[in-house]
């Protein structure tokens, strides 16, 4: 059985971790498939990205657990490492990638959805960073990504006190970007999308470029991009458009 299902639609890829058996549970193998995906260049096959679980009771409701067994300082070290190094890959995605949460999306789950662009929720799905209760931390960039997300505040109380974040609770956070009826992620992620593809792809990379990458000198990586752009023939079909009030054809 695969444990990440592709399926193209027009020009979206929408990928499904199909592990429900294990309410999608992230292990050795899903992350190697999530790798394979993100390390291939999409931008000349796709214009977006949706990630979702299979079933309806999960996103991904944390890491395996049971790979946890017997592992070494060294062994766990080398495990979140290269666990950040998949959320990487998707994080730096030039074409936009939607997270659709239709349940549970707690520890690994949680961070792989925040690794995403965006997340659309359903109205039950739950957030959450379990780690503590266990004894560990999270592994995967949370204690990074849930700050950047709804502030240090906010995230520490979750981080340490374990408890689940409700849907609507997430929206009002920020940390997810809309809400929406139970069965409806994925055609509402969809939606977003098809609306990003009327834009200009090389606008689009540069900008998910800027925002996810370095913030340090992210003000001047923004001015270079923005030259690019503006002497690219995309910006100059998108000008004339705007000029002549017609729709651009990029």
């Amino acid at each position: 059985m695969d444990v990440l299902l592709k399926e193209q639609q027009d020009e979206l890829l929408i990928l499904t971790i199909n592990r429900p058996q294990a309410l999608n549970a992230l292990n050795k193998e899903v992350f190697a498939a999530l790798k394979a995906v993100f390390s291939e260049d999409l931008s000349a096959s796709y214009r977006g990205i949706i990630l979702s679980g299979a079933g309806n009771k999960a996103f991904a409701a944390g890491a395996d657990i049971k790979e946890f067994i017997g592992l070494s300082k060294a062994d766990a070290q080398r495990l979140s490492a290269s666990g950040q190094e998949v959320f990487f890959l998707i994080e730096a995605s030039t074409i936009p990638v939607i997270a659709a949460v239709q349940g549970f999306a707690l520890g690994g789950g949680c961070e792989l959805a925040m690794a995403c662009h965006m997340i659309v929720a359903e109205e039950q799905a739950l957030f959450g960073q379990p780690e503590v209760n266990l004894g560990l931390i999270p592994g995967y960039g949370a204690t990074q990504r849930l700050v950047e997300r709804i502030g240090k505040s906010k995230a520490i109380q979750y981080l340490l006190t374990a408890d689940m974040i409700s849907a609507q609770k997430a929206y009002a956070y920020g940390l997810v970007n809309q809400v929406v009826p139970q069965g409806q992620s994925v055609d509402a992620a969809k939606k977003i999308l098809t609306k990003i593809k009327t834009k200009g792809p090389q606008a689009v990379a540069k900008i998910l470029s800027i925002v996810y990458g370095d913030t340090k000198d992210g003000y001047k990586k923004e001015s270079e991009l923005f030259a690019q752009a503006m002497i690219s023939d995309e910006a100059n079909e998108g000008v004339q458009a705007f000029l002549e009030k017609r729709k651009p054809n990029f």
